[in-house]
């Protein structure tokens, strides 16, 4: 059996973990998976017109930055009854296998998808399977599909949101129904895959059966809205998963309130998982952004390194719309218009190029890949400085940043790191056979490829 070590500094010691493979109860994800990055697009507040033509404008300055795979947040209509704001959530379905005529028409849609194909993206689309909204169809068509509330006798609201009702997954004709609405997604317009909101909320047996039958009309991509950590029997379906600890805990990091060594403890939770799932890592994303508040505002100065460490540490990087920018303070709003406020001149479009291209192209950065092998490499600040190598044949990357909030005078001492590398951002060459010596600034970072 194949192994992953990692190695880490925990305490005054080295500690080796070594995971031992599991068996996926699906096929490996393919080869565009293990390089893939994921792209959030909320079409309402994209551009000012919020169509999916006007987003079609926006692809190839997409492409350029290095995306692959488009993620589109729910395009289905918005339930009218109960809803929220002016305009709804779009989390709200009122029919699964139509369009919400907010962005255009089918055939807008499925336009947008052939000419993201052309130009080499994967496209996504949002489905919400546990609940939908009070004025779904099926709520005249088939009431038995839902659960009802035995002190009202009406449907069943979904836990803390009133303007959504729950679905009933005992009823196997709800289930039917519910696999035959994916699949009509993949036939009609040619998707490459799904990101399955509150999959955790709804029974992993029902993901067990609807992915080999959806998967019948093509391979898909499966993002699962779940932390591994908490749901391991859903990290046996789904092909990424959230990683709701690690994003929790970091704010917390940047509060004060945990350690770096505790953190590097969450990543060797993370890591002992194993290569037959991978995790997404992000910073924002739609929840995120409106509720909580952007990466500034939670992170602070470890929003541009936990940004490097998204994309350069094992998994799959997720990016949400206006990250170029950056939406250094700017909430989106949920249930009104409230447009990205593009200025024409992305801060960070350069910054996400050069990590998304080192992701695409070098094959050290490959996700879920066992050919791989991380190493978390002791320093001489090892309560400051995280640092670590992958691995992979004779392409290697090495990541460092600061996460602390002062400059750090320090070494990397590990017998990992030798030869010579060259900073992706700086394009200036370096020798580590020779000087393993660094001087960082407060929340800065640092990129090498061998």
């Amino acid at each position: 059996m194949k192994k992953i070590i990692l190695l880490a500094i925990i305490g005054l010691g080295i500690l080796s973990c070594t995971t031992q493979k599991t068996t996926k109860t699906m096929d490996l994800p393919s080869e565009w998976k293990r390089t893939t990055n994921i792209y959030e697009v909320n079409v309402r507040q994209y551009t000012k017109e919020a169509t999916f033509r006007a987003f079609e404008k926006e692809m190839p300055r997409l492409k350029e930055m290095g995306v692959k795979t488009l993620w589109f947040m729910p395009i289905t209509p918005i339930a009218q009854k109960n809803k929220k704001g002016t305009l709804g959530s779009q989390y709200a379905a009122q029919d699964y296998t139509a369009i919400n005529p907010e962005f255009g028409t089918m055939e807008d849609f499925k336009h947008l998808v052939n000419e993201a194909h052309k130009m080499g993206f994967k496209v996504i689309i949002d489905w919400v399977a546990n609940h939908t909204g009070w004025d779904h169809v099926w709520t005249k068509t088939n009431p038995d599909f839902y659960l009802k509330d035995p002190k009202t006798n009406d449907f069943q609201i979904a836990s803390g949101m009133d303007d959504i009702i729950e679905l009933d997954y005992k009823n196997p004709a709800m289930r039917n129904a519910m696999i035959e609405a994916m699949k009509f997604w993949v036939r009609e317009a040619n998707i490459d895959g799904f990101r399955c909101d509150l999959a955790s909320w709804v029974e992993v047996d029902f993901w067990q059966e609807a992915r080999p039958k959806v998967e019948t009309l093509k391979p898909l991509f499966w993002l699962g809205e779940f932390d591994e950590l908490d749901n391991p029997e859903y990290g046996k379906v789904f092909d990424a998963s959230y990683i709701w600890t690690w994003m929790h805990k970091t704010k917390d990091f940047n509060e004060g309130k945990i350690s770096l060594a505790d953190l590097k403890n969450i990543l060797m939770r993370y890591s002992a998982i194993g290569d037959h799932s991978m995790r997404a890592w992000f910073t924002s994303n739609h929840d995120e952004n409106t509720w909580n508040g952007t990466e500034y505002e939670k992170y602070g100065i470890f929003a541009k390194p936990l940004a490097v460490f998204s994309v350069t540490w094992n998994g799959v990087p997720l990016i949400y719309n206006g990250q170029e920018l950056p939406l250094k303070t700017k909430r989106l709003e949920f249930f009104e218009k409230d447009p990205i406020p593009w200025t024409g001149k992305n801060e960070l479009h350069d910054f996400y190029k050069t990590l998304l291209n080192l992701k695409s192209n070098n094959s050290a950065l490959r996700g879920g890949d066992p050919a791989v092998t991380t190493y978390l490499l002791k320093t001489s600040a090892d309560d400051k400085i995280l640092a670590y190598l992958r691995k992979n044949g004779k392409d290697e990357v090495l990541t460092v940043l600061n996460m602390s909030k002062e400059a750090v005078t320090f070494k990397l001492n590990d017998e990992h790191l030798n030869g010579s590398f060259k900073n992706v951002f700086e394009k200036t060459s370096r020798d580590f056979s020779q000087d393993k010596g660094f001087v960082m600034k407060a929340g800065d970072y640092l990129v090498f490829e061998k």
